[in-house]
């Protein structure tokens, strides 16, 4: 057995060559690990270690290392320190009674990979398992990797020496064993043997616990009994074992074989073990992970070297498969059903990744969600496509669901898109009253000349409600490429048959527009008496006229309300009053 705490043969090597020897062995055994043996990762870890091995050599033909609890110490000096006995390589070995190692030139050849896979294969050994690390060595029948070891149950015993002339003990159970009869030592006085003799028989009549009954003073003597701080070490441990993201870690791993893995079957088989574990992923709420899994594979898709046609596309259409519309709308409903809901962050991970054509479903879905967040999620993810895919926009507001139009609409004019307005003023010659107007507030919303210009179409449409908010969309906004189509109507016969509210609404837009040059007109309609081959205007089209000349506000303006201010019409009358109080305040 060699002390593992002092001086050893074959130690004439630097210690620094060692120190870097020992943390590259600790990568490779990482590697060995988390990799497979044809893994470029997994490779380069042993050429590392099969390059500390050389600088080695250099200086001396074996390498001996004592073995302590935490560290392998060379000369004392501890090389490899690893406090956290999960990972600690010092541990595995001492735990199973090795006390030494020894390294001889050629070991780095082979047998270093298969001494890493024996380490890793010994920390995996359960408690019960029928092998053990001393088996697991001798099954490899090194050449170039010696090891010293101890027998557990008694090399770390320390012998009790006999006194001289004491004959040895017998053997409990053996055939023709001597019966020693026990004799004072010299000098010794008889009494005293008789008292010792009586102490042992009192002893041994102590009763023995009951079976099975298990008390603490059997552990705290025992080798590795846990002292505090060790125990709170554990209980971290464990805490961090679980509170890690393993989906996660193994993702990750699957990912950087997928990305330096060449071989085309090898990656045609993790494309596939992706494809199908999407389907899983959304069933159990984990939308975060698949989040991740779509943006990793941008990356892979950048980084990945030798990449087939069909695997690139492959990988490109995974993320897409998920904004196709029964996915999507599978996945809404199920959010919008779900009891327990995730995070808004998680959400917002996974909408952040759906492509332009997810917009159509979206917008399809969002009147039907009844949870505030998931609308809002929902909404979010919208404002983003849209903003981003104008032409998405477009295409969307040639469906033919009202429901999805209006919230087409809605979005547009909250984005102020001013691309899609040639598409919104499409919507005029085949939508709905409801959605015209709706097409009007978003033109109203972008308010740049071609939304306007494609307000001008509607003008004179069909639809009372969308003529009125038309022109008072126009009017407010000062458009005066109107001021024509806007004239005709209020001379015209059409207009005197509208309701008040109409009247309303084009005679003040006209007094906007027209600015001064429309008094003239506008007084003779206001004042007009009637009389011979000279027409009389009705109440409504005269009060209509003074709500206009208060909108021009000018002088000459003022100067023909006030004449008309004691009509004998109460509806003119209030009017024109209206009109004054308009003008002062503007004033």
């Amino acid at each position: 057995m060699t002390d593992a705490t002092g001086p050893l043969a074959g130690t004439t090597v630097e210690p620094q060559l060692v120190d870097a020897l020992m943390q590259a062995v600790v990568k490779g055994l990482r590697a060995t690990q988390l990799y497979l043996p044809n893994n470029p990762v997994y490779q380069q870890a042993i050429q590392n270690v099969r390059a500390a091995f050389a600088s080695v050599w250099q200086e001396t033909d074996e390498l001996v290392l004592g073995v302590t609890e935490s560290d392998l110490v060379l000369d004392k000096r501890p090389v490899l320190s690893q406090p956290s006995r999960s990972e600690s390589v010092a541990w595995v070995l001492f735990k199973d009674g090795v006390r030494s190692l020894t390294f001889l030139r050629g070991a780095q050849e082979e047998e270093i990979q298969r001494f890493l896979g024996v380490i890793h294969k010994a920390r995996q050994l359960t408690s019960d398992a029928d092998d053990d690390l001393l088996t697991l060595l001798w099954e490899q029948d090194f050449q170039y990797v010696r090891y010293d070891f101890v027998e557990l149950a008694t090399g770390d015993v320390v012998p009790i020496p006999r006194a001289p002339n004491e004959p040895p003990p017998a053997t409990q159970g053996q055939v023709g064993a001597p019966v020693v009869e026990e004799m004072p030592a010299p000098g010794q006085p008889p009494g005293e043997s008789e008292q010792v003799r009586q102490q042992v028989v009192e002893e041994a009549a102590t009763p023995e616990p009951p079976k099975g009954l298990v008390g603490l003073e059997d552990f705290d003597s025992t080798l590795y009994f846990l002292d505090d701080k060790e125990r709170v070490y554990l209980t971290q441990e464990i805490e961090r074992e679980y509170q890690q993201d393993l989906r996660g870690n193994v993702l990750a791993m699957l990912f950087d074989v997928l990305e330096l893995q060449t071989y085309s079957t090898v990656r045609a088989e993790l494309i596939s073990i992706v494809e199908s574990f999407i389907p899983y992923l959304l069933a159990i709420g984990d939308f975060r992970s698949v989040a991740a899994i779509c943006t990793e594979l941008r990356s892979v898709l950048q980084r990945a070297r030798d990449l087939l046609p069909e695997h690139r596309q492959q990988l490109s259409d995974i993320p897409a498969k998920l904004s196709q519309q029964e996915a999507l709308a599978q996945l809404l409903q199920s959010l919008d059903e779900a009891s327990v809901h995730p995070s808004v962050e998680e959400l917002g991970e996974l909408f952040r990744e759906l492509r332009p054509q997810a917009l159509e479903t979206v917008l399809a879905w969002m009147p039907k969600l009844s949870n505030q967040r998931v609308r809002e999620l929902a909404s979010s993810a919208a404002q983003r496509l849209a903003q981003a895919h104008p032409t998405e926009v477009s295409r969307v507001l040639g469906h033919r669901d009202e429901a999805v139009l209006l919230q087409a609409v809605k979005l547009v004019a909250q984005l102020k898109l001013p691309p899609v307005a040639p598409a919104l003023g499409a919507l005029f010659e085949t939508a709905t009253t409801v959605v015209k107007v709706a097409v009007v507030e978003a033109l109203a919303a972008i308010g740049t000349a071609g939304a306007m210009q494609q307000l001008e179409k509607v003008v004179d449409d069909g639809d009372r409600d969308v003529r009125i908010a038309a022109v008072r969309v126009l009017a407010a906004r000062g458009h005066r490429n109107v001021l024509g189509r806007i004239e005709a109507a209020v001379d015209g016969k059409a207009l005197r048959e509208a309701d008040l509210t109409e009247k309303m609404a084009f005679f003040e837009a006209y007094g906007l527009l027209v600015g001064g040059a429309g008094v003239e007109r506008l007084s003779g309609m206001l004042l007009s008496a009637g009389g011979f081959l000279k027409r009389k205007e009705d109440p409504e089209t005269r009060a209509c006229a003074a709500m206009a000349l208060g909108k021009i506000g000018t002088p000459g303006a003022r100067a023909v309300l006030e004449q008309a201010a004691r009509d004998k019409d109460a509806l003119v009358r209030n009017a024109v009053n209206q009109a004054l109080r308009e003008g002062r305040a503007v004033r």
